[in-house]
């Protein structure tokens, strides 16, 4: 892989023109604005923040990093391809590759540069961004990694969980019900054993991207990392809670969770786009070692109102491990997925199938909405014909419109997985949501007999983008 950390990653970014360098921003919610702008378009740059008001020269903050196929290719060290199923479909056939590498552990490591202890921690040093204007506090945990082991099993658990600075030597942390690191966190709390957990808040995108979506239970998302990288990921033994610490990492602090004097955490602007759930009691941790290197560069992914990066990178992943599992059940034929980034990646999902038998669509969407990567938060389901590129949103609307008979082709499912960030949900209610499955494929019983569509045929549409393409778009017409 082209990179080894998170500088590395930043300067291959920069030589691709995919990266932007501002000076002299505010901390205090412009960074956050200037990061919205940047989510809010399609393909929208890095953005690395330096001399950042108030804080010494050389500490940064990188956001957007993965918002771009390009960016997102890089980090995964695959090719782009030329449209967003290319890659999707290229990540789906490559996540089945993938097989999980133990670490490597190392002595060294430059977050050796600067180590505090106890009553010299200051977690206020760092330009933490206040993200939007009407969170809680300032998190500096949004690209950020929790790191967990579980207390009867052994393995450890990458997790990318909002973390909220309390006090200077005083994190919050939040982790919604089902996610692993929650079902640590409450085996810990059941047991009362100590629970020690170590928390990065800089490391190279890929860390990140691998903490922030479905890995299989059980797998480290360490050995994980290493099977995308081919070779063993990097750790370090943390002095203190004796867990495995990306080597490379640019600020990591190692404590103790408290359970027993909560801390009010959030509100906090979440990926639905709303503040979802309000300010609550919720366990946090005492610092007792905060590690970084000289001049330390914060990872930032605020969620936020769609689109946003967490949507944009999210929906090709979580897209191609939907695929996968599909295939897995037995679903035939499935020819794409994908989950719209205006649904923040969760919220809405097309789920494209050459038909081969009466119920293959009902079938495709029911198992859509309930397999592993698609379960969590989501409310619409729309299954199209082969002929419907499921990441064009005209695309799949045209389809609902005129292939789906509302009273026929739609169903409820109800009493599914949602969570406290559902916002459509009282607040009296939350945990469970009901689904839309919705059958936007021509009728199996007379797909023959459907009206013809009134385009031109693909051959001649591929000729003349083409010859044309470039005159007329300045590309070859492709999306």
């Amino acid at each position: 892989m082209e990179f080894q950390d998170l500088r590395d990653w930043i300067q291959i970014a920069d030589e691709m023109g995919e990266l932007k360098t501002l000076k002299g921003c505010d901390w205090n919610l412009e960074i956050g604005a200037i990061t919205e702008l940047v989510h809010h378009k399609e393909d929208g740059p890095a953005v690395l923040f330096e001399d950042i008001k108030g804080y010494p020269k050389g500490y940064r903050v990188l956001s957007n990093s993965l918002s771009s196929r390009k960016r997102l290719a890089l980090t995964l060290g695959l090719p782009p391809g030329e449209t967003k199923m290319d890659f999707v479909k290229i990540w789906k056939d490559n996540y089945k590759k993938i097989k999980p590498i133990p670490p490597k552990f190392v002595k060294k490591s430059p977050l050796f540069d600067n180590v505090y202890k106890d009553g010299e921690i200051d977690m206020f040093k760092f330009p933490t961004p206040k993200w939007h204007d009407k969170d809680g506090g300032r998190y500096i945990g949004t690209g950020s990694v929790d790191i967990t082991r579980d207390p009867d099993e052994g393995w450890v658990n990458y997790g990318t969980y909002r973390v909220m600075i309390h006090d200077k030597d005083k994190v919050g942390f939040y982790i919604s019900p089902g996610k692993h690191g929650r079902i640590q966190r409450e085996k810990y709390a059941a047991s009362g054993q100590p629970f020690k957990m170590a928390m990065s808040f800089g490391h190279d995108p890929l860390t990140f991207l691998v903490g922030s979506i479905e890995v299989p239970y059980g797998v480290p998302e360490y050995e994980f990392i290493g099977g995308v990288r081919g070779e063993p990921f990097e750790v370090i033994e943390g002095e203190y809670s004796g867990l495995p610490i990306p080597a490379n990492a640019e600020i990591v602090i190692e404590g103790d969770v408290h359970f027993d004097n909560p801390k009010v955490e959030g509100p906090f602007g979440e990926w639905t786009g709303y503040y979802g759930s309000a300010e609550r009691a919720e366990p946090w941790v005492q610092v007792k070692r905060l590690y970084h290197r000289n001049d330390p560069i914060i990872l930032g992914s605020p969620p936020g109102r769609p689109p946003a990066e967490l949507g944009w990178y999210r929906s090709y992943l979580r897209s191609a491990l939907i695929w996968d599992e599909m295939e897995k059940a037995g679903v035939p034929d499935v020819k794409g997925v994908w989950l719209t980034v205006s649904g923040g990646s969760r919220l809405m999902m097309c789920v494209a199938i050459k038909q081969r038998y009466p119920g293959h669509a009902k079938q495709a969407a029911v198992i859509a909405s309930q397999c592993h990567a698609g379960a969590y938060l989501g409310r619409f389901v729309v299954v199209v014909d082969d002929d419907i590129d499921p990441s064009n949103t005209d695309d799949m609307i045209w389809a609902m419109t005129s292939r789906c008979d509302p009273a026929e082709d739609i169903d409820i499912l109800r009493r599914c997985w949602s969570g406290p960030l559902d916002p459509i949900i009282h607040p009296t209610k939350k945990g469970f949501n009901s689904r839309a499955i919705i059958d936007a494929t021509r009728p199996y019983e007379w797909m023959k007999d459907f009206p013809p569509v009134a385009e031109s045929s693909k051959e001649v549409l591929d000729a003349t983008a083409k010859k044309w393409g470039q005159e007329l778009f300045g590309s070859n017409g492709k999306k």
